[in-house]
């Protein structure tokens, strides 16, 4: 078996850009990955392209030995887009020999441990504020709007939600995101009073409406340096949280934040390669770490957890694309021993169902593992292209 050739497809999904690498081979097996190139990775596919043109003519299989040599390519300049065109090239691959073996994706890896998955209902509201009319749903203006939301995500059937910082003190609701670039406070990462009180409100809405047995969890991004980290979750620690997400790359830092608070921290899902996340386990930052498996691929991401699991940490995917990166998420789910819950948006385009050809089940809040070989899906081709990405495509997270 030999490689063909590699081709890229962008479709719209509303405020992002979904992008899937499609690998083909001369014995008709195609292998696909999802890739993300809407939140500050410009350029992502023109490097897939270059890295990948290494590869045509070679037998696929040997997925190890083409990750390597193309890490050893990119050397001198390990990590962002570099490693994000691997971890595309690397996932797609997989695909490729567990459908020619017959098999499904984790079954390469020993897999898998388990066949559902617990999920949370990530961006919970985010969406909402700016993106209802491509949504579907009421937009959310209020904190009554919050509470109803809760009262959803138990009806639906999850056990957990998490969301961002939304304020609703000015003309029209706002989602709080500096760290992003976003809002009149950017790029300002300084703690403020009204915004932890905010929050609290917002979290006893959720809290309201979704009932003592749903679990929240917090993201508060990039938004504030140690300081504020440290004054907004003792803020909330009285509040019971599944834990707060803080993204930060100094490891003592966070190690510090970790130690001064009594709710669980979740970090690391912008960290790459295994080299990354070592100062995060070694100083014992994080109760929960969270891999990018879209940014590391499959195989990195696994050895990524298992050096988690020597630590007796666990571990969680990030996972906020379209459907196809959902089940990249769930074989390294289904696989790891150590695995905690796995993220998902659930307000999305509703043409997001359309742009694969077996769409994941969700059953009781848990993500059911496919049964079929490679990934489980396939993107639809057709409609992918009847959905290409409109002329403004820089409209993450902007409301």
């Amino acid at each position: 078996m030999k490689l063909t050739g590699f081709e890229i497809l962008h479709a719209d999904g509303g405020w992002r850009v979904l992008s899937f690498l499609k690998a083909t081979t001369d014995e008709g097996i195609t292998g696909w990955a999802e890739f993300n190139e809407s939140y500050g990775s410009a350029g992502l596919s023109a490097v897939i392209m270059a890295l990948g043109q290494h590869l045509v003519g070679k037998d696929p299989r040997p997925v190890e030995r083409h990750s390597a040599i193309l890490y050893a390519r990119t050397r001198q300049a390990p990590g962002g887009v570099n490693q994000q065109a691997i971890a595309a090239i690397e996932n797609a691959l997989l695909d490729i020999k567990a459908r020619a073996l017959g098999v499904r994706v984790c079954e390469l890896f020993g897999g898998p441990v388990r066949e559902e998955l617990r999920l949370y209902w990530s961006h919970c509201g985010t969406y909402l504020l700016g993106h209802a009319d491509l949504i579907g749903q009421p937009p959310l203006t209020s904190l009554a709007d919050v509470e109803t939301l809760g009262a959803r995500v138990r009806g639906e059937g999850f056990t957990a939600l998490k969301t961002n910082i939304f304020l609703f003190d000015g003309e029209r609701p706002q989602l709080y995101m500096p760290g992003f670039g976003v809002g009149e406070s950017s790029p300002q990462l300084s703690p403020d009073l009204s915004v932890e009180r905010a929050l609290r409100a917002q979290v006893e809405a959720f809290r309201a409406g979704a009932g003592p047995d749903v679990e929240i969890l917090v993201d508060l991004n990039f938004n504030y340096r140690p300081e504020g980290y440290r004054r907004i979750v003792r803020a909330l620690d009285d509040l019971g949280l599944m834990w707060a997400e803080i993204d930060l790359f100094d490891a003592t830092a966070l190690a510090g934040i970790r130690e001064a608070v009594s709710t669980p921290i979740a970090s690391c899902e912008s960290l790459y390669r295994r080299r990354e996340f070592k100062p995060f386990f070694e100083r014992r930052a994080v109760d929960v770490c969270i891999i990018d498996v879209v940014w590391n691929g499959l195989a990195e991401s696994l050895k990524i957890a298992t050096m988690a699991d020597a630590y007796e940490i666990n571990v969680a995917p990030h996972n906020f694309y379209g459907h196809l990166s959902t089940l990249h998420s769930a074989h390294f789910s289904a696989t790891v021993p150590n695995f905690r819950v796995m993220e998902i948006d659930i307000d999305e385009v509703p043409w997001k169902d359309d742009l694969v050809t077996t769409v994941p089940v969700i059953r009781d809040g848990k993500l059911v593992l496919p049964k079929e070989p490679g990934w489980g899906t396939e993107v639809n081709e057709e409609a992918v292209r009847a959905h290409p990405p409109r002329p403004s495509t820089d409209r993450h997270w902007t409301n």
